[in-house]
């Protein structure tokens, strides 16, 4: 047996506790549940202030050493979006980390909690009278590996608002863990900046599908690098296993896998690393090149981040834009016939642009770098170095009178092997067979959405009448299994909790 694999059996042997689950496991709020075997223990879940219920599969996780509080929870179902609004109100949070998609391997993980939009097809605002709130999307901004919206949640009696932060980690698969360490603690460092996991606001509210799993592992990596930088790693509360297991008194199964152990690892040396070069730019910056002392090399990091984050440079040039090029040489050469001065004309390969054309040779639209609270400058137009090299410009015939040249060759597009238009007619018909393939491309992006948004209503309905089904039926259940094990949250098809 391999080193992490002993740790991690430790952790499941001696993370296991016996604490009471009696209002998780009560007739009345299994159906509350996402999973039968992930519930919230008495002592630390979140009570509600509601005349109907004060239940919510949700715990509260503190970090004493260093005055960390997170809010652990199940991804909301239909029937409890509501309340997961309620929890944000009451609780006053700033900021909402999900790690999971809504949807994976064809199954619905996550109630779609959150205003879409009308520039993807939603809506901008969503209301919920049952508990007296509405949400409403200001803006949204896609990053490579996660999205990052601000939302404004009002309560509909008083008119009050507030400002809520939404980071949803889009790039955790399903059986898997992140890409790679220096993406997750970069969409970390995101999230720390916001001020969302301040002392100062209420808790953070952490999910995935359970809660348990890819959240533990947040929660691990942030709260071990925040002792890193107060000093208090290595202690006797400072280990990653004693911080683990402290963790799992709180909320049950924290960390599911051996890979989501070892990547927790992973990422805290790679997040410990990346501070001890903050400090040595400061340090060398701070002595040898007059830059204030005061500065942690964070503007450094962001330069570094954006650079990381740029998207990758754009396939070459299409046909339309090589006819382009030969018509302007076919001109170029009509006007050097008609003057017979010794000039030399213009490469076709020098300050070529592409005229703000879309490039929509992908799927998905390009999605551009962000970082929170700063402005983007990112430039993503193609420059001269990006271009191929073109057919030349032909060459200026010697001093008149100039014989008769023959006519221009038709040159090859390097994509396809076709012939390339040469007259403004046949440049005309290329582009409006362009036109066509895109508009084909945004019709079959609107018919996924439209089934994709039928997959969720369809989902809705079920769990509705599920959830009228238990209700008939609480008087006849008992009140259920003894104990709840820890089951992995990327594991099989959704288990419901059944009367």
């Amino acid at each position: 047996m391999s080193l992490l694999c002993f740790v991690f059996q430790k952790v499941r042997t001696d993370g296991t506790y016996d604490f009471p689950l009696t209002e998780a496991k009560s007739a009345i709020n299994r159906p509350l549940n996402r999973y039968r075997d992930v519930l919230p223990y008495d002592h630390s879940r979140i009570i509600l202030e509601h005349p109907t219920t004060n239940y919510i599969n949700a715990s509260l996780l503190k970090v004493e050493s260093v005055q960390r509080q997170y809010i652990l929870t199940q991804g909301p179902l239909s029937t409890t979006s509501q309340h997961f609004w309620l929890m944000v109100w009451q609780q006053q949070t700033k900021g909402i980390i999900m790690l999971n998609k809504t949807i994976e391997k064809n199954m619905i993980k996550c109630d779609q909690y959150w205003p879409l939009g009308s520039s993807n097809g939603g809506q901008d605002s969503m209301t919920f009278p049952g508990v007296g709130l509405q949400v409403d999307l200001v803006s949204e901004a896609k990053h490579h590996h996660y999205t990052y919206r601000v939302l404004r949640l009002t309560e509909t009696s008083s008119g009050n608002s507030r400002e809520v932060l939404h980071f949803h980690y889009t790039t955790w698969p399903d059986f898997g863990v992140p890409q790679s360490p220096e993406a997750f603690n970069k969409f970390l460092n995101v999230v720390i900046k916001s001020g969302s996991l301040d002392a100062s606001v209420g808790p953070a509210i952490v999910h995935c599908s359970a809660g348990i799993g890819r959240s533990g592992t947040f929660c691990l990596v942030d709260t071990l690098l925040l002792m890193l930088d107060q000093g208090v790693c290595g202690s006797n509360v400072g280990t990653v296993l004693e911080v683990l297991l402290d963790m799992r008194r709180y909320r049950m199964g924290l960390i599911q896998t051996p890979d989501q152990l070892r990547f927790s690892y992973q990422a805290i040396v790679q997040g410990a690393r990346q501070r001890l070069r903050q400090q040595q730019r400061a340090t060398n910056g701070s002595l040898g090149n007059g830059v204030n002392p005061a500065d942690d090399g964070s503007s450094s990091d962001e330069a570094e981040e954006a650079a990381e984050d740029a998207p990758p440079p754009r396939p070459p040039p299409r046909t339309d834009s090589l006819t382009r090029s030969v018509t302007e040489a076919q001109i170029w050469e009509k006007l050097q016939g008609d003057d017979n001065d010794d000039v030399t004309g213009p490469s076709l390969n020098n300050n070529h642009h592409h005229d703000g054309e879309d490039d929509d040779d992908d799927e998905e639209e390009e999605e551009e770098p962000l970082v929170v609270h700063r402005n983007n400058t990112t430039n993503t137009s193609l420059g001269d170095a990006d271009l191929p090299d073109l057919p030349s410009s032909p060459e200026h015939p010697p001093t008149p009178p100039p014989p008769p040249r023959p006519p221009p060759a038709r040159v090859t597009s390097p994509s396809d092997g076709d012939e390339a238009p040469s007259s403004p007619e046949e440049l005309a018909t290329k582009m409006a067979c362009e036109v066509r393939r895109r508009q084909t491309r945004q019709e079959r992006n609107a018919s996924l959405r439209s089934k994709i948004t039928a997959i969720q209503e369809k989902s809705r309905v079920t769990e509705a009448w599920e959830y009228r089904k238990r209700g008939r039926g609480v008087g006849s259940g008992g009140v259920g299994e003894g104990h709840a094990s820890d089951a992995c949250e990327e594991e099989g098809p959704s288990k419901r909790a059944r009367p």
